[in-house]
Order: structure tokens, then sequence, then C-alpha cells
């Protein structure tokens, strides 16, 4: 035990040597006004016997602050001065190393256990309904819910027959993508207010592959022409890549046409992207959305905006041209448009200019008052009904030649599995398809969760997005995601839980039942109308160019490159160019980071970039650098010339011209000339061996910016030591992080016992620029 007594006598012995430690920041010299050699000597040794008993008997909480006569610690630890000059004392912790093969098959164990508790709340984690719905408060929620579920439903139905022409596909089967997508997201879903459902960038990748699959299939992708092959079936042909496969519907078996096959291409593409999706959540590979940066999803929206925007355009003129497939889409398209334009059928042209100048006000009018207004205007359904009307009774397509929907069968086919042939032909295209979608949920979940506190499983959603796409795919349905528009328009109406959802499923229900057929006559101008009026807000990113490129000059960069590769190439490569710019951004700004050159503040214990700030004074016979990036293989070469530029001395250089200068002083003396190259006296000489450029006998490395180093920094740091050491100047590093000085000692920085630790390492930069000066002192009075 530590008793009153010994530790009084502890910290007078303590006390009894002046001579403070070496790194302390504070003056080195003696007590006395002048001692000898020996004393000095004699000073050097009490002053260690006395720590060595001072830290053998007295706990380490009692000797942080022993006035200015604290000893050296041992080797392991460090210091750092604050502003009253007094020495504290910074200790490592001891970690325990971890078995980490014990702790995994730990887990595991745990994880294959079966216990009716664990079995329990599996299924509640798996169906998050079963916890809040029973905690529903239905006289609080019912209301808000049952209203932004009507709300909802009523726009989904026109968007859900207008996003079937993105997807390639029959209205039906988009209707039938709204109602399981809503169900299944009720049952599993962790956001209250996030609107899943069919999605404009969804089903325009869809329809992709669909266009591209039918291509090859040897169909035309013409809307209104008939299959390639005569008799509307798929037959084995070497000319063509076909497939044959049976539907069996209302007990009768047919070979499957272009529709069926059309359908069974986006069932089997949905199919496999929701298992990419689930995998992904089993094996918790969320992080992979880390890489899709803002500017990337801005970029990527905007692009393939463009992309259905041109798609649309033949329907708003009434032209028939070929659907373009492949790289460069959107300008092959736009020959064909311009080439076509002649054709152009004027009743199209007319509802058109119509339909869009009624949405655009409708739209406008809702933004500006939309605080006044207690729930959106259903524009879309108002703008269908009486196109249709007008469209019916005017005999539009009869008259005019107009293209309309046609007909819409009522009722539920029968479920059917994905084709599993058709899986292989897709699984690369599943991919982004699966990313996008979970990125885009992920994503306006949290937005959500932010906006009303409360809180949403990023690894559930992953789950419930999955299933949403696996299950309805055995029910002909294709791909859904969140839809940043319905779930504002859902949050915007009093949406309190996902009720609004089977609410707007119902919506969904009562049409596929009873309502489809009554869209025959509707005109597919009418669709693109909507379609194209839906792009207003990725179309309005354009506006905040100059804005972001004012805010950050390397995301604009990131967003031209992305929306241009998304419109120019296809969605799919725009997404991978987006995110591999992205990467090489970051890892090029870490390889030509800012670099600087350090002066102090005035009066402070502070230093900052000399560049940047006025009224900074240098530190005499002092160089400080900061370096603001990881220092690792790809930028050590930047570092160092970095270094030499700001510093304007490369010790290389100087080394092999002071012995090139003493190789011809070397011969001048042999041949007895006493006068050097230069005419000077050789007492002269030692002068001129001094280099003018070398003004300074300390280099200070601030490394509080850099985060880690690998192998290469290590001998990068180790190579300008013994470089500077060459030349007498001293390299002390500063502000290292934990992580940093681990790997230093690793690779051998500081010698093999960490002897110079403490003379090489401190805690700030004004602690290393005090010792640096300390150690230039008169000879007769130096430690």
């Amino acid at each position: 035990m530590w008793g009153e007594d010994q530790q009084t006598a502890a910290q007078e012995a303590c006390s009894l040597t002046e001579a403070p430690p070496l790194n302390s920041g504070s003056s080195t010299t003696c007590s006395k006004e002048s001692c000898t050699p020996e004393e000095l000597c004699y000073c050097v040794l009490i002053r260690n016997l006395l720590w060595n008993y001072c830290s053998y008997f007295m706990p380490l909480e009692h000797i942080h602050e022993v006035n200015t006569g604290t000893m050296e610690r041992p080797l392991e630890a460090t210091r750092m001065e604050n502003t009253t000059s007094a020495c504290v004392l910074m200790e490592r912790k001891t970690h325990v190393k971890i078995n980490r093969k014990q702790v995994m098959l730990a887990k595991l164990r745990k994880s294959c256990s079966c216990t009716p508790q664990k079995l329990k709340n599996f299924l509640m984690d798996f169906l998050p309904v079963l916890q809040w719905l029973p905690k529903y408060k239905c006289k609080e929620y019912i209301w808000g819910d049952v209203m932004s579920g009507l709300v909802i439903g009523i726009i989904l139905v026109p968007q859900a027959i207008a996003y079937s022409l993105l997807a390639g596909l029959k209205p039906i089967y988009s209707l039938y993508t709204s109602f399981f997508a809503n169900i299944i997201y009720f049952l599993m879903g962790t956001s209250r207010h996030v609107s899943v459902g069919i999605f404009s960038l969804i089903s325009l990748m869809v329809g992709q592959v669909v266009d591209r699959e039918l291509l090859l299939a040897g169909f035309d992708l013409n809307d209104d022409a008939s299959p390639s092959l005569g008799d509307g079936s798929l037959q084995n042909d070497t000319q063509s890549n076909t497939t044959a496969f049976n539907l069996t519907i209302a007990g009768m078996n047919a070979e499957c046409g272009k529709e069926c096959y059309a359908i069974g291409i986006a069932t089997a593409l949905t199919f496999v992207a929701g298992v990419y999706q689930v995998l992904m959540g089993i094996f918790r590979l969320g992080f992979i959305s880390m890489y899709l940066s803002e500017a990337v999803l801005d970029g990527f929206a905007t692009g393939a905006s463009l992309t259905i925007l041109t798609a649309q355009v033949k329907y708003l003129i009434g032209i028939k041209i070929p659907r373009s497939q492949g790289h460069g889409m959107l300008v092959i398209t736009w020959i064909n448009v311009f080439r076509n334009i002649s054709q152009a059928n004027i009743c199209d042209v007319i509802t058109s200019a119509i339909c869009i100048l009624v949405l655009v006000t409708a739209k406008e009018l809702g933004d500006r008052y939309k605080h006044k207004l207690k729930f959106p205007l259903p524009t879309e359904l108002v703008v269908i009904v009486v196109a249709t009307l007008v469209s019916h009774y005017g005999k539009l397509n009869e008259v005019y030649a107009s293209s309309v929907s046609g007909a819409i069968p009522t009722g539920f086919i029968p479920p059917k599995v994905p084709p599993f042939n058709l899986m292989l032909r897709v699984a690369v295209d599943a991919l982004p398809l699966a990313i996008v979608s979970f990125v885009f949920t992920v994503s306006l979940s949290e937005m959500c969760a932010k906006k009303y506190a409360y809180s949403i499983k990023a690894n559930q959603e992953m789950f419930a997005v999955g299933f949403c796409n696996i299950i309805p795919s055995f029910f002909h349905s294709f791909a859904t995601s969140a839809a940043l528009a319905k779930t504002l328009v859902k949050t915007s109406t009093g949406c309190q839980t996902q009720v609004s959802g089977v609410i707007s499923a119902m919506v969904v229900l009562l049409v596929l039942l009873f309502l489809a057929p009554l869209f025959y006559s509707l005109q597919k101008c009418v669709l693109a109308c909507i379609i194209i009026v839906s792009l207003r807000g990725a179309l309005r990113k354009f506006r905040d160019v100059p804005s972001r490129y004012h805010m950050n000059k390397v995301d604009t960069f990131v967003w031209i490159v992305t929306m241009s590769a998304s419109a120019l190439i296809s969605t799919e490569i725009g997404l991978l160019v987006g995110i591999v710019f992205s990467l090489l951004c970051i890892i090029v700004r870490t390889q030509r980071p800012r670099t600087a050159l350090l002066g102090q503040i005035q009066d402070t214990n502070f230093y900052e970039d000399d560049l940047e700030y006025e009224n900074l004074c240098s530190v005499p016979k002092i160089k400080i650098f900061r370096f603001e990036a990881p220092l690792y293989y790809a930028n050590k070469d930047y570092f160092l010339k970095s270094l030499y530029r700001l510093t304007n001395l490369d010790p290389n250089l100087e080394v092999a011209r002071r012995k090139k200068y003493e190789k011809k002083e070397k011969r001048h003396l042999k041949k007895g000339d006493h006068t050097t190259a230069n005419g000077l006296g050789t007492g002269e000489t030692t002068l001129q061996l001094v280099p003018k450029q070398t003004d300074f006998q300390a280099l200070v490395v601030d490394c509080s910016s850099i985060l880690f180093l690998d192998t290469t920094g290590v001998n990068t740091l180790k190579e300008i030591l013994k470089d500077y050491k060459v030349l007498n100047i001293s390299v002390l590093l500063a502000c290292c992080n934990p992580s940093v000085i681990d790997t230093l000692k690793r690779g051998g920085y500081f010698g093999k016992d960490f002897g110079s630790m403490q003379e090489m390492l401190f805690y700030s930069i004004h602690n290393a620029v005090q010792f640096a000066k300390d150690q230039k002192l008169p000879e007769d009075c130096s430690v």
C-alpha cells in the first residue's frame, strides 16, 4: 500500500533535481549559473536514479505533475505540454488480445442454436408489422393513413399505366407490381412513410433488358408490329436466338409470343435481382451503397431522365420509329425522330401540348400553394379520365389513327414460376438493378426516419426490397423501389404508418378487378405526358450546376461524367462509370493533396499555413511541413517533391554537390594549390561547404492529417530521416494518431528498442518546436 509518509518522501526526492526532461518544452539548462562538466554529469546521474526511485514506489497518478523536475518516463510513454508548461504524461492503454477464432466460433454456435425465444425474436424482426401493428393508435393514425393511402392510390394508377411504356410491358403488369409491392412492404418494411412500388428509373432499366432480349429472340420492337415470326410463337432456329416455353392460362397450353416472352424476361430479371438483395442482406453487404455518392446518384437519375424523355418523344408526336437498343440509344433515337418528324400525328401533337400545359400548370400551382392545400391535386387522374372520354367518344383511334393503350384485362393471371432458362441471360443485368433499387429505398427511408425521429434497420430494408421483388415475380410483376415523389406526397398528406400502403393497394385492386377495361381508349401520348412531367425534379438538376460547382468542383465533375455516361452510353454503364470516376477522384485527391509550410500565430502556441493567413511568424532555423493526406505508395513521390520544393532543399542533391566539391578541393590540394576552385583560401572552404539554402536545422512534420501509413510511407519517413541526418538536420514528428505511431513502431522508425522515440515524436507542433530550439544551445550549458 502507498502510505502518506512514503508519498511525501518520494515527492521530496523527485524535487531534489531541477533538470527537466529533454522533450518537456522547457529550458534544459542547469539551475546554476555555471557548472563544470563533472557536476553536470553528476546531476544527470542523480536525476535518473531519483526518477527510478519515484517510478518504482510512487503510483503513476501521484507523479503526473511535479513542477519542472519530473523525470523521463519509460520509452512507451510520451508527453504533451499544456498551456501552463506543466508536463502531462500520456500512457498508452494495454489492449487485451482477442482470439478471433474463438469469437467467431461462439457467434456461430449462438447463431445456429434454436430456442423458442430466439425463433420468436427472428419472426418479429423478419416481419416488423408484428411489432408495430398491435400498438397501432387507431383514433390518432387512421385518418392520416386513409387519406394518404387514397391519394397515393389515385396517383399510382395512372403512373403505373404510364410506366408500362418504359418497361416495354402491358399496363396490367404495372398494376400487379404496384399492388404486391405495397402489401409486402407493409409486412416487412421498417420505414413508416416510404412509398414502395413502380419507379421510373427501375422501369427504364427493366425495359432496356426486355428490349435487348426481345431483339435477340427475333421480335420487332415496334409496339404496334406483330412478331417477326409468322405464327407468333418462338421456335428454336439457327438464324436467331429464340426460346420456347409454355404458358398455362385457363387450363390451355399455348406457345409463348412476344408479350409472354417479354414478361418472362422481366420476371426472371426481377427474381434474380431480389435474390441478390436477400443475399446482400444475409452477408450484410449494405455497405456497398456507401460507394454511391450523392453526386453519382443525382447524375445517374438525371442521365436516366434524359433517356426516359427521349424514349417518350415518339409517343408525344405520334410517329412510329424502331425502339433503339444498346449504347448511344439517346443519340440514335433523336436522329430517327428528326428523320420522321414529317410523319407526326397532328392529333397526338395537339393532345400532348394540351396535357403538358395542364399538368405543368397544375404542378406549379400545387407547389406554390402546397401549404394551403390539405392534399395534392389528383391532376394525373383527372387528365386520364378526361382524355379517355374524349378519345372514346371522339373515336380518335379510328379517325386519326392515334395510338391507344388497348385492352387491359381484369382479375389476376395464375401465378407462374419465373423461367429459369432466362435467369442466366439476365444475371449480370440484375446486379445494378438490385443495387440501385436498394440504394434509393434505404436513402429515402433514412431521410424520413431522420425527419420524423425514428430509426430504421438498413439490413431489414434490404430483405424487404428483396422480397418485394422475389414474391411478386411469381405473379407477373417486375422490379420495384421506393419513389421520391410519391414518398413526399405520402408524408405531406398525413401518413403515419404503412397502413396507408394497404389502402393504396386496395385502390389498385379496385382498378384491377373492375375499372381496368375503362382505359382501353386512353391515348399513349397522354401517358407519355404524365411520364415527362414527372421528370421535372430530375431535369431541374441542371439549374443547380452553377451552385454545385461553386460548392464543390470535384462533385460537379462527378455529376457531369455520370450524367453524360448514363444518357449517352447506357444507364448500367453510366452508373459503373460514375462509381469508378468518383473513386478515382478520391485517389487523385490523396495523390496530390495540399501541402504547406506553417508559421506561428503571434503570441500563441498554434501554427497555420503561411500562404493562407496573414501576420504569421516564421520560426528561425525550423521548418514546419504539413501533408494533408495519408502517406502511402501512390503519393510518396509527391510527398518528397513537395517537401523539397517548400523547404528549398533536396538533401540528396545537396550531399552529391558537397561530395563533388570535396573531390575538386582534394585535387587542388594535391597539386599544391592552396586556393580553392572558387578562388578562396583553404581556411574559407568550410563556408563554401555549407550551402546557402540550408537555412534550417530542424524539420517538424505535422502528421495531424496523415490518417495512415503503409510500408512505403514508413520507408519514406525513414528515408528523409536518414537523408537529413547527413546534413545535421533533425526530423521531428508531431500530432501523430495512435495507428500511425503503431505503424512507425512496427516499421522500425524509432529503432529496435524505441530508445529515441521521445526525441522524435511529440503530441503538439509547439512541443516539437520548443524541443528543436532547446537542442541548439551553447556547449558549456547544454545537456
